[in-house]
């Protein structure tokens, strides 16, 4: 029999105080009660407009204790408590610190999926459910001693960072979230999920309020009200959602959940007895991760492409960093030093706080890596300098800011080449686009030089943005010109070769517009310029104008 699944539901009751709490108390908030750690603080209260009332939708354990209940208006609050501190209702903040909290808890599982229903009614903040996470932990809880030893580290950690919160484990998602709201017990027996939350209300069913109002009124409470009853006359009284919602509970239907975060190809993790603070440290067991990465990659025959180091800081922050490469990379030294790249490109230190407990290094993407036999051409090692370049370039700038000129299917010359990342010309590595870069150096290399006499192909080594409006002078209007004035200086040509006719690209620049005729002129300092008459006399214009291009030397 294949093994079952086993979800972990965390239920965050207080999130909104909680957050209040830790953004004013910072670290002295570490009991998740106010009363120990300030005794003369007010109760907080975070409230909204709900039916065009402002309303209490969330509370701590003080405000609670004075009386106030969710729901309530704020007036009716206030005369509760006088000196109660409210605060309006920040869904955008809220959901940022689950998101960080949800990243944390990826030191237990990468499979950490938010709790979003796309059901939930608009007046869920008056819930008692609260937000909440799911974690897949199917398979990682021996890593941590079993799975009562897994709760409580979790339970204790989140507890000591200031937040309320409730767990349960069970068989199916649907089931923990209910036990984790409206239950008691911390784990379910695998294959006992269904007698487990028979007592619960059946609001453990995520159920919309006024669904739950409807099966009140005929007398169904609790989820073993329903669970035996024909399904046919419920389906059609109450809709098909219930039954849905009744079966992934009861592990009837699959109830997949998504990670926030895609699981890596390939991972690997230190845990520390102390926690590590010193980049000196942290370098070396960087080194250590990668070098472990190694044989598994070879395996595969595969080469890191993505990479991304996470580091778990012992007061719930998680610090990330990620690289690029140009080309499949399959050397620890390597990948130890563009995260070191990375980490100096930040231009500041790393935020140790307290320490690193943990540090993961995920292999995100990798492509195949196709080995090749070193070639004994001198020089053979410049593509592999080359890439090891782009890597380091691309880790501490960014990959798409390196970028390298690339020809455009165009004959203008201000338009016949663009920019384009390296990383995007490298294809997936291995000998092929090692060969194709090659050809391409080679090909760079062996270009015919413009100043010779035998070249076909004249282009200026410095060639102009845009081209400058100059004046000339020319013995006929058709001809080469004898002298010319650009950027306040006079030039008096001694030799000029041309007209080298290039047309318009009439289907970007339309029909009517002009021809250019581009000569290569040296005045008598030995200077070689390149202009362009823009415009063919009589035919096109009877004032063509000059103007300059590029310049050869």
């Amino acid at each position: 029999m294949p093994r079952r699944q086993r979800i972990l539901a965390i239920a965050f009751s207080h999130l909104p105080t909680d957050r209040i709490h830790r953004a004013r108390w910072g670290k002295s908030w570490i009991t998740g009660r106010t009363s120990d750690a300030h005794p003369d603080a007010p109760p907080v209260v975070v409230t909204g407009t709900v039916k065009n009332a402002i309303r209490i939708v969330a509370l701590d354990d003080r405000a609670r204790t004075c009386g106030i209940r969710p729901g309530q208006t704020l007036s009716d609050a206030r005369a509760l408590a006088p000196r109660l501190d409210c605060h309006p209702a920040d869904a955008e903040a809220d959901h940022a610190l689950l998101l960080g909290i949800a990243a944390w808890c990826e030191r237990y599982t990468p499979l950490v999926a938010l709790d979003a229903d796309p059901d939930a009614s608009p007046d869920a903040g008056l819930a008692a459910a609260g937000p909440g996470l799911f974690m897949d932990i199917t398979g990682c809880a021996h890593l941590l001693g079993g799975e009562a030893a897994l709760i409580t580290d979790l339970e204790a950690r989140l507890t000591a960072q200031g937040f309320h919160v409730r767990l349960c484990l069970a068989d199916t998602p649907g089931a923990a979230w209910a036990m984790a709201r409206y239950g008691a017990a911390h784990i379910i027996a695998e294959g006992c999920h269904g007698e487990a939350i028979a007592p619960l209300s059946l609001s453990g069913l995520r159920l919309s309020p006024a669904l739950t109002a409807s099966l009140g009124r005929v007398g169904l409470k609790t989820i073993g009200c329903i669970a035996g009853l024909p399904r046919a006359p419920l389906a059609a009284r109450f809709g098909s959602g219930l039954m849905q919602r009744l079966d992934q509970a009861l592990g009837r239907e699959a109830e997949a959940i998504s990670p926030i975060m895609p699981v890596a190809e390939l991972s690997a993790e230190r845990r520390f007895a102390e926690p590590v603070t010193h980049h000196d440290e942290i370098s070396h067991v960087l080194g250590a991760l990668a070098a472990s990465l190694i044989e598994p990659l070879e395996r595969r025959g595969l080469g890191v492409r993505r990479g991304r180091l996470k580091l778990f800081r012992v007061d719930g922050h998680v610090a990330e960093l990620e690289i690029q490469t140009a080309r499949p990379l399959r050397d620890a030294p390597m990948i130890e030093r563009l995260f070191g790249e990375r980490i100096a490109g930040l231009h500041e230190d790393l935020d140790a706080g307290f320490g690193f407990d943990l540090m993961r290094l995920d292999i995100v993407h990798a492509d195949p890596f196709d080995s090749a036999q070193a070639d004994m051409v001198a020089g053979a090692g410049l593509i592999q300098d080359h890439d090891a370049l782009v890597d380091r370039l691309g880790a501490r700038l960014g990959l798409d800011r390196v970028q390298r000129f690339v020809l455009a299917d165009t004959h203008i010359p201000e338009r016949s080449f663009g920019r384009a990342p390296v990383a995007s010309l490298a294809g997936h590595g291995g000998a092929g686009s090692q060969a194709r870069l090659r050809s391409q150096t080679q090909n760079q290399l062996s270009a015919p030089d413009p100043l010779a006499s035998d070249a076909r192909i004249f282009r200026p080594l410095i060639l102009f943005e845009r081209p400058e409006l100059l004046s000339t002078i020319a013995e006929v209007p058709d001809g080469p010109p004898l002298r010319f004035r650009w950027r306040g200086a006079s030039y008096e040509v001694a030799r000029s070769e041309g007209p080298e006719r290039i047309a318009c690209e009439w289907w970007r620049d339309g029909r009517g517009a002009p021809t250019r005729d581009y000569f290569r002129v040296e005045d008598h300092h030995g200077y070689r310029f390149w202009l362009f008459r823009h415009g063919l006399y009589g035919r096109e214009t009877s004032e063509p104008a000059w103007y300059m291009h590029g310049l050869f030397a």
